[in-house]
């Protein structure tokens, strides 16, 4: 379970913990004080972590040379409210690779799980009210 609480009740700043992991998340200013990523900054995040972490496993199982891997993610959030969310990322990737191998990499990373799960999936979301202890 990932469980998400107000660091400071005069604050806009949430701790975000995953297992054994913290983070902060929070508001863009001038909204909120930029202590961490925003939400839609983590959503991006994910896509551009998940294909970088399924070229290294493919690399790993295939005997690739994949020294470095960049992944950029830039968001056009201009047409969300019209229901188009667009994310485009670039990939650099360094090593000893040969044309084909390099190919397939980036073929791999456009079929990363959340690559699919964001564009291939209807997910659905359901919000319960608890009581606050």
């Amino acid at each position: 379970m990932i469980v998400v609480e107000r660091i400071a009740s005069d604050g806009t700043a949430h701790r975000i913990t995953i297992r054994a992991h913290e983070l902060v998340a929070d508001m863009s200013l001038p909204d909120g004080e930029d202590a961490g990523p925003d939400p839609h900054d983590l959503y991006d995040a994910a896509l551009g972590a998940c294909k970088a972490m399924t070229m290294l496993w493919y690399a790993q199982r295939k005997g690739i040379a994949l020294d470095d891997i960049h992944v950029g993610v830039q968001r056009d959030a201009a047409h969300e409210r019209d229901g188009v969310y667009r994310l485009t990322t670039r990939i650099a990737i360094g090593g000893d690779l040969s044309a084909q191998e390099h190919a397939k990499l980036i073929e791999v990373a456009a079929k990363c799980p959340v690559h699919k799960l964001m564009s291939e999936v209807k997910t659905e979301i359901e919000t319960i009210a608890i009581p606050y202890v």
